[in-house]
């Protein structure tokens, strides 16, 4: 399908050819007023559950776990994910975190989600 769709963090400037912009995080990141985030949406329902956030903890060692469990959450979330995936498959779609860590977070999982199709 080859779906367009990149990784941000929302603490770097935000690019020319982001396209849009979605931030896939449940709370909203400290210190980033939302003309600076420039987002186009924020997809606080595609973010995971509140629980599965904090057993994760943004340990590395936690991340497969994380990967299977996270996914089994959007399985309930399927309209919201084939949504975005439709706006990928119509242009660039760059999913917004604000995680420290950029190979170990949520949006790495949903964006590997969308690009299976």
């Amino acid at each position: 399908m080859g779906l367009d769709v990149h990784l941000a963090r929302v603490y770097d400037p935000p690019a020319p050819g982001d396209g849009y912009r979605v931030l896939v995080d449940r709370l909203w990141p400290r210190g980033i007023s939302r003309e600076r985030a420039r987002l186009d949406e924020w997809a606080r329902e595609l973010a995971p559950s509140d629980g599965l956030r904090r057993w994760f903890g943004h340990d590395p060692a936690r991340f497969d776990a994380f990967r299977d469990r996270y996914r089994a959450e959007l399985v309930e979330r399927r309209e919201q994910v084939e949504a975005l995936r439709r706006r990928a498959s119509s242009g660039r779609v760059t999913l917004v975190y604000g995680a420290r860590d950029r190979e170990h977070n949520d949006a790495v999982v949903l964006a590997e989600l969308l690009r299976e199709g």
